[in-house]
């Protein structure tokens, strides 16, 4: 390879749950770029340093109540504000009531990560029986700058055991509640400069829909064992990018159905993850009797120091997959940090062992 130019853009998770500079996330070798690069709008990730931090809005609210009572009255075009400091602690309303937070098309619903010394107000449920946070409830939402928990980072591992090992079955796996942070069924869904965490089912649940943009966010420990999902899709369609990824299963998956498709560039997997990163489910998985993998599937740029496989793709995608200028830090050609099979295409990528002159 000829003469390196650059290493930039360096990152570190601390106990306090920031990332800070320490190791570099993407590489120029000549003209090209490998791995994840910041763009204008701030750096990977999210938060300090991010430039479209909202900081106040049509509704300013700090409790459940309010927010419920902007929900019903806000129009497309929207604010719906709460402040940095705020906690609002949603677990006995979502286990009692079944409570979850309805955005209507259009609005935004938003607080300030980034500002200053801000995290961004807390959305938490500790209610292991927390179906779904936040659901869209039409085209063009923007969720921001909020750090939104869950109630289950933890893996289950041996749960997963009894369950399939054992010969207990899926309905016995079942039994024990699974939970979303935010689900979406319509068309532009944004989510930017969040933090996500703690979601047995998937931190993003992209159900149907075109257009899903999902940046500048961290989203971590969405784990539990046989599902645990950063960003999921089922026939949904999506753009990817500027994220921190940790602690997940499958940062990024997909049922593999027609329409099922995403591009996912410029992310940095940190370094924990309880299996491959980037995923595509086949027809094997569904037992639909196809080998359907998804319809179209773009990875480039981004950078994976988790030790685990960084892309499986797992049948025929019925267009195509293309894996490439991607960083693999710790992973040699050899270690197979891409596994696929026909239509995806492997290329451009800088591997642990490459020669770099």
């Amino acid at each position: 390879m000829s003469r390196i130019i650059a290493l930039l853009s360096l990152v570190c998770l601390t106990l306090s749950g920031r990332v800070e500079a320490d190791e570099p996330t993407w590489m120029q070798i000549g003209e090209v770029v490998f791995g994840a690069r910041p763009d204008f709008r701030g750096p990977i990730g999210g938060g300090s340093g991010y430039t479209r931090v909202v900081t106040t809005g049509d509704y300013v609210v700090e409790d459940v109540d309010a927010l419920l009572a902007a929900l019903v009255e806000a129009k497309s075009g929207d604010v719906i504000f709460i402040p940095g400091e705020a906690v609002l602690d949603l677990t006995a309303r979502i286990y009692i009531e079944g409570l979850l937070l309805g955005i209507p098309a259009g609005v935004t619903l938003a607080s300030d990560r980034g500002n200053g010394d801000s995290l961004g107000a807390l959305l938490t449920s500790d209610a292991l029986k927390t179906p779904v946070v936040i659901r869209t409830l039409g085209t063009g939402v923007r969720i921001t700058g909020l750090r939104i928990q869950g109630p289950n980072p933890k893996r289950y591992l041996e749960h997963h055991r009894r369950s399939f090992s054992e010969g207990k079955g899926r309905s016995y796996y079942y039994k024990f509640p699974t939970s979303d942070g935010i689900q979406a069924a319509h068309d532009s869904l944004e989510v930017d400069n969040c933090e996500i965490s703690g979601f047995a089912h998937s931190g993003i649940f992209l159900r149907k829909g075109a257009g899903h943009q999902v940046h500048h966010n961290f989203i971590h420990h969405c784990q539990y064992n046989g599902l645990g999902y950063g960003i999921s899709h089922d026939r949904a369609s999506s753009l990817i990018e500027y994220n921190h990824f940790d602690w997940n299963r499958h940062s990024i998956a997909g049922t593999g159905r027609t329409g099922c498709s995403y591009v996912a560039r410029h992310n940095v997997e940190l370094g924990t993850s309880l299996s491959h990163c980037f995923d595509m489910h086949g027809g094997s998985d569904r037992d639909d009797g196809t080998d359907i993998a998804g319809t179209s599937i773009l990875i480039y740029n981004n950078t994976f120091r988790a030790k685990e496989s960084a892309v499986v793709i797992r049948g025929i995608p019925e267009e195509k997959c293309e894996v490439y200028q991607n960083w693999f830090p710790v992973h040699k050609r050899k270690q197979r940090a891409v596994r696929a099979s026909q239509k995806t295409t492997v290329r451009d990528n800088l591997y642990s062992d490459d020669e770099i002159k």
